[in-house]
């Protein structure tokens, strides 16, 4: 096609899926309509003349599409360059592009960005923000400032790059996912016993004898309770009328009773 994209239209494409990605997220086609508004410039600029193509592309645009939103630039980038050889043509390509590479750049970009970033370096400014060190929000504001930028970046990298990104990071996809989840699973047990206070403050009498119970715990096991509550609120999440919500009231309520009870 005669119509070329520059690097205005990319950047117009990463703004609108940074603002719009999940704005109009619903559970038939989740993502397709913030994916639709991503690319209504690229549309715009090939098919504007020809309305009944744009319309049809349109109509593909906005099918079922669900990923991390931190990837989706990648797969934004790659329908662009399809589109921008192909026109029309690239229909059916496109549409199976997005379906084959969302769910493992889904796989990839939750572990990263939904539980490796958050979990490491959001401990580590938590930390230093409840000790008043002020390094820690300003940790945190620039790490997500940070993931900002790549995700902006990400569509002029899945443009430039197109499917060659995609054949040559293949055989590590599975490896990235296997290595994050293992670094993120270590870094949330670490943080078990660092972040979660649950003390039993009960001790046991009976004549002269006391007992301390909590000693007595940490000598089996230092920090049994935390991981034990930990254990039990994971276990409650996997049931079907459970959820976050329902797990943090619990803990609120139970740990009140405890403590007017004197237990902990």
């Amino acid at each position: 096609m005669s119509t070329k994209i520059n690097q205005k239209d990319l950047d117009k494409v990463s703004l609108n899926w940074l603002v719009g990605s999940q704005l109009s997220w619903n559970y038939e086609r989740m993502m397709g309509g913030g994916y639709l508004f991503s690319m209504l410039p690229i549309l715009e600029k090939l098919y504007g003349k020809d309305k009944e193509t744009k319309k049809d592309m349109m109509r593909m645009q906005s099918q079922f599409f669900n990923t991390t939103p931190h990837m989706g630039g990648f797969i934004l980038g790659m329908d662009i360059a399809t589109e921008e050889a192909e026109g029309k043509n690239s229909k059916d390509t496109v549409s199976s592009l997005k379906t084959g590479l969302m769910g493992s750049f889904a796989g990839v970009g939750d572990t990263i960005f939904g539980v490796l970033f958050p979990t490491v370096f959001g401990s580590v400014a938590s930390y230093l923000a409840l000790k008043g060190n002020a390094i820690g929000v300003i940790i945190w504001l620039l790490v997500n400032i940070l993931i900002l930028i790549f995700r902006f970046f990400s569509v002029r990298i899945g443009y430039k790059q197109g499917v060659k990104l995609v054949t040559s990071m293949s055989g590590h996809l599975n490896a990235l996912t296997t290595s994050a989840t293992l670094l993120g699973v270590t870094v949330i047990g670490a943080m078990i016993p660092s972040v979660i206070n649950a003390k039993i403050a009960w001790t046991f009498k009976t004549g002269d004898v006391e007992l301390n119970i909590q000693d007595t715990l940490d000598q089996i096991m230092p920090m049994m309770i935390p991981a034990i509550l930990v254990g039990v609120i994971y276990w409650l999440l996997g049931k079907k009328h459970f959820n976050s919500t329902r797990a943090i009231l619990s803990i609120i309520v139970l740990s009140i009773i405890l403590k007017v009870l004197g237990i902990m």
